[in-house]
C-alpha cells in the first residue's frame, strides 16, 4: 500500500474518530456486534466522511484501493461501513461481491453493503440468486436484502416463482430475516 493511500486512510479514520458517539458504542457492544473498534459514529456522519472522499478523490481506482482497504479492516465497524460507499459499483467484479458478501458480519453491514453498492454493480442479479441459495444464516441474509433492493429500483421483477421462493423461505426463517422477507412479500403483493 502506497503512503499516498495511508495518509487518505489515516484522515478516514479521524474523521470517524471525530464523529465518534460513545452512547452508540456501548449499546453496539452490548447489542452482540462483534467489532473490536467501535466509534459509534451514526451512518449519516460514515456517509459524509466518505463523500468528502469522493468529492476530492477522482481516481476510480484509488477509491478502490481505498474501499478495500477499509473493507479488509475487520475489526471497525466504521470502515466496514464506509468501504461500500466508496468503492465504484462499475468496478467491481461478481467474485469480489461474493467475496465481500461472504465477509458480513452483522445485518448492519448487510444492509448497508446491498443499499450502498451491491444493488448498483452490472451482476446484481446474479448475485442476488447466488447469495440466497447459501445456507449461511448472514450471506442468505445479505442475497435477500439485495434482492428487496432490485425490486425497490424495479432491476427485478416480481414473478410468480419468485414469490414461491420467498413464501418458501419464509416458513423456516428466523429473525430478522423472516422479518426482511414479509417486507419484499409485501413488495411482490
Amino acid at each position: 500500500m502506497n503512503t499516498e493511500i495511508q495518509e487518505i486512510l489515516r484522515e478516514i479514520r479521524k474523521g470517524f474518530f471525530a464523529f465518534r458517539n460513545g452512547i452508540v458504542a456501548d449499546k453496539l457492544r452490548k447489542a452482540g456486534d462483534p467489532h473490536s473498534m467501535i466509534m459509534g459514529c451514526l451512518l449519516v456522519d460514515v456517509s459524509a466522511i466518505a463523500s468528502r472522499m469522493q468529492e476530492t478523490i477522482h481516481d476510480d481506482g484509488q477509491l478502490a484501493a481505498i474501499a478495500q482497504e477499509l473493507w479488509n479492516d475487520t475489526n471497525s465497524r466504521e470502515c466496514r461501513l464506509a468501504a461500500p460507499m466508496l468503492y465504484p459499483a462499475g468496478d467491481m467484479s461478481l467474485e469480489q461481491a461474493m467475496q465481500w458478501s461472504q465477509d458480513i458480519e452483522t445485518v448492519e453491514i448487510a444492509d448497508n453493503l446491498c443499499h450502498k453498492l451491491l444493488r448498483r454493480i452490472n451482476d446484481a442479479d446474479t448475485l442476488f440468486r447466488h447469495l440466497i441459495a447459501d445456507e449461511h444464516p448472514l450471506i442468505k441474509y445479505t442475497g435477500y436484502r439485495l434482492l428487496l433492493n432490485l425490486l425497490l429500483l424495479g432491476k427485478v421483477q416480481p414473478t410468480p416463482s419468485l414469490k414461491a421462493i420467498v413464501e418458501t423461505e419464509n416458513e423456516q426463517a428466523d429473525q430478522p430475516l423472516k422479518s426482511l422477507l414479509n417486507n419484499i412479500l409485501e413488495d411482490i403483493g
